[in-house]
C-alpha cells in the first residue's frame, strides 16, 4: 500500500494463523507511526495487550492487532526499560484502545502516554494492592488478598432537574455484575458510564500454567456462550504455530458446530428481546426452540453446550451415524418455526413501537467507535471474517453478508433473524458436501517463542487468540479477546436521549459479555 511507511512494507515478517498474519517489530516512534498508517489505511483495531518479558533480552513489550483488508497484522513494540515502561496512547485514533490501555496497566504497570488521560483502573476493583501488577513474570499469582473497598470517581453531571440513578453491579438472575451510573433529566438519559470487570478471573495467568495440548479448554471458557469460537480461535493458532492442517470433515465440523452456537444465541437473544417489550410469548416459543436445538447439540456432538468439542487437530467426536438425517430435520422445522415468529414480530405493533428508534447508533459514529460484529453489521457497517477474510470451509461456502444500517433495536432485531436463516442455509450445506475421513489428527509439540493468531467470527463479533508458545510444549502466554471489549461503550452512546425503562432492552439487544471482556 502506497501511504504505508517505507518501514512497514521492509520490516513485516509473515506469521501463522487461520487467516494471513504479519508481525511488525518498532520503536517508539514508529509504534504511533504504524497507528496512524494503519487508521489511514481503513484497518479495524483489534486488540491491545502487554508483557513482561524481563527474563528475556527485552524487557517489557506492548502489541496491537490490527485487521487490515488483506492481513491481520500486529504491531509489537519492545519496551527497554527496567523499571515504569511507556508507551505512546494510541486511543486517539481508535478510541476502543482506552479501556485496553488502563487495563494493561492494571496487570503489567505498562502505562499509555496521553494527554488528560484516563487514570482509573479497570480491572483491579481494589483486589490487589496498587503496585502489585499480577502478570509480570516474577509475581505469584496464588496470592491473595483482601480485597480493600475504594470509591470510583465515576463523571458527574450537573444542572438543573439532573440527578443520577446508580443500577448494579449486582443484577437479578445469574447475570455477571456490572454498574451503570445514569445521569438523567426526568427520564431522558444525558449521560451513562459503566464500570464492568468486578469478577476478574486472571485467565492470562491461568494460561501460563497450561501446556499447549490443554489450553482449548480454558480458552472455550473464556465466554461460555462464544466457546467453539474462543476453543477454535486456540486451536487455529497452535495449529497454524506447528503447521498442522486439521481433516477436512473436522473443518466442516468446527464450522457446524460454530453455527449451531450462533443459532442458540440468537434464539436466545429474540426470546429476550421480545420479553423485554412486554411479549413473553416471545420468551415462551424462541427457548423452546433453543431448547430443541441444545439437545440436538447434545445427540449429534456429545453435549448440549460445546466447551471441549474443538480440540488441537480436530474435534473430539464425530456425528452418529443418524446425525445428518436428525439435523436436518431440526433444521426444517426450526426455519419454519422462526419464519412464523417473525411475521409474529414483525406485526406486533406493541413489540414495533419499543424496538424502532430505540437505542439508535447511526453507522458514522459507530466507525469512530470501532463497533465490530453483529452490532456493528446493524449499524451498516458490514465486516463479517466468514466473507471477507473466509477460512476453511467458509471459503468453500460462500456466506451471505447480513447488514441492516438503521443501527437501532429493530435493525439488530433484524440482523439475528436473517443470520438464523443464513447460518441454517450453511448448516445445510455443511451436511450435504461433508467428506468421510478422520476427525483427528496429532498435533506435535511447538517450538518455544514462537506467536501464533487465530481469529474466528463468532455470533458477536471477531474472537481473538495471541497464542505465544514456551519449552517443553507450555504455553508462555495467551492473550484472549472478546468483541464486547470494542462495543460496550458503544451502549453508554446508544442510550443517550432515550428514557430509563428502555435500558434492559437497548442493552439486551447488543447482548455483550461481561466475562469475555474481564479474563
Amino acid at each position: 500500500m502506497s501511504m504505508w511507511p517505507a518501514f512497514i512494507e521492509q520490516q513485516r515478517t509473515q506469521m501463522p494463523g487461520n487467516i494471513r498474519s504479519a508481525r511488525l517489530c518498532v520503536d517508539r516512534e514508529q509504534w504511533l507511526e504504524a497507528a496512524n498508517a494503519v487508521h489511514h489505511a481503513g484497518a479495524l483495531f483489534l486488540s491491545l495487550w502487554g508483557a513482561d518479558d524481563r527474563d528475556r533480552d527485552r524487557c517489557f513489550g506492548v502489541y496491537a492487532a490490527y485487521l487490515l483488508p488483506d492481513t491481520l497484522m500486529v504491531v509489537e513494540y519492545p519496551i527497554q526499560v527496567k523499571t515504569a515502561p511507556r508507551y505512546p496512547s494510541i486511543a486517539t485514533l481508535f478510541p476502543a484502545a482506552q479501556r485496553m490501555q488502563r487495563a494493561v496497566y492494571d496487570v503489567l504497570g505498562i502505562a499509555a502516554d496521553e494527554p488528560n488521560a484516563d487514570t482509573r483502573g479497570w480491572l483491579r476493583h481494589g483486589g490487589w494492592p496498587e503496585k502489585f501488577f499480577p502478570l509480570r513474570r516474577k509475581v505469584d499469582g496464588s496470592r491473595q488478598f483482601a480485597v480493600v473497598s475504594e470509591a470510583y470517581p465515576f463523571v458527574s453531571v450537573e444542572g438543573d432537574g439532573v440527578h443520577e440513578i446508580a443500577v448494579g453491579p449486582v443484577h437479578a438472575g445469574t447475570i455477571e455484575p456490572g454498574h451503570f451510573r445514569f445521569s438523567v433529566v426526568g427520564e431522558k438519559v444525558l449521560r451513562l458510564e459503566e464500570r464492568l470487570s468486578y469478577t476478574h478471573k486472571g485467565v492470562a495467568k491461568r494460561f501460563e500454567g497450561l501446556s499447549q495440548s490443554e489450553g482449548h479448554r480454558l480458552a472455550a471458557r473464556v465466554s461460555g456462550d462464544s466457546a467453539v469460537a474462543f476453543s477454535w480461535a486456540y486451536c487455529a493458532a497452535l495449529e497454524a504455530i506447528t503447521h498442522i492442517e486439521c481433516p477436512v470433515r473436522a473443518t466442516e465440523l468446527r464450522a457446524l458446530a460454530l453455527e449451531h452456537e450462533r443459532l442458540a444465541n440468537h434464539l436466545g437473544d429474540l426470546g429476550a428481546l421480545g420479553n423485554d417489550a412486554g411479549f413473553a410469548f416471545g420468551l415462551t416459543q424462541f427457548s423452546r426452540l433453543k431448547e430443541d436445538l441444545l439437545r440436538a447439540n447434545a445427540f449429534a456432538f456429545g453435549a448440549r453446550y460445546l466447551f471441549d468439542y474443538v480440540t488441537p487437530g480436530g474435534v473430539a467426536s464425530d456425528l452418529p451415524s443418524d446425525g445428518s438425517r436428525l439435523l436436518l430435520e431440526q433444521y426444517t422445522v426450526l426455519e419454519d418455526s422462526v419464519s412464523n415468529l417473525r411475521s409474529i414480530y414483525a406485526e406486533h405493533a406493541g413489540l414495533q413501537d419499543r424496538f424502532r428508534e430505540a437505542g439508535r447508533l447511526e453507522t458514522g459514529l459507530a466507525q469512530k467507535l470501532g463497533a465490530i460484529g453483529l452490532a456493528a453489521r446493524a449499524s451498516g457497517i458490514s465486516l463479517d471474517l466468514r466473507v471477507d477474510h473466509s477460512w476453511s470451509p467458509y471459503d468453500r461456502l460462500a456466506p451471505k453478508r447480513i447488514v441492516q444500517v438503521a443501527g437501532d433495536v429493530a435493525a439488530r432485531v433484524q440482523v439475528r433473524f436473517d443470520e438464523i436463516f443464513e447460518s441454517l442455509r450453511l448448516c445445510r450445506a455443511l451436511l450435504g458436501g461433508i467428506l468421510a475421513g478422520p476427525v483427528q489428527i496429532p498435533v506435535p509439540l511447538a517450538e518455544p517463542d514462537l506467536l501464533g493468531m487465530g481469529l474466528i467470527e463468532g455470533w458477536r463479533g471477531p474472537v481473538m487468540i495471541a497464542l505465544e508458545t514456551g519449552p517443553d510444549g507450555a504455553i508462555r502466554r495467551c492473550h484472549a479477546h472478546d468483541p464486547s471489549w470494542q462495543n460496550w461503550p458503544l451502549l453508554e452512546y446508544a442510550i443517550l436521549g432515550n428514557i430509563v425503562p428502555d435500558f434492559p432492552l437497548i442493552n439486551k439487544s447488543f447482548n455483550l459479555s461481561y466475562s469475555g471482556q474481564d479474563g
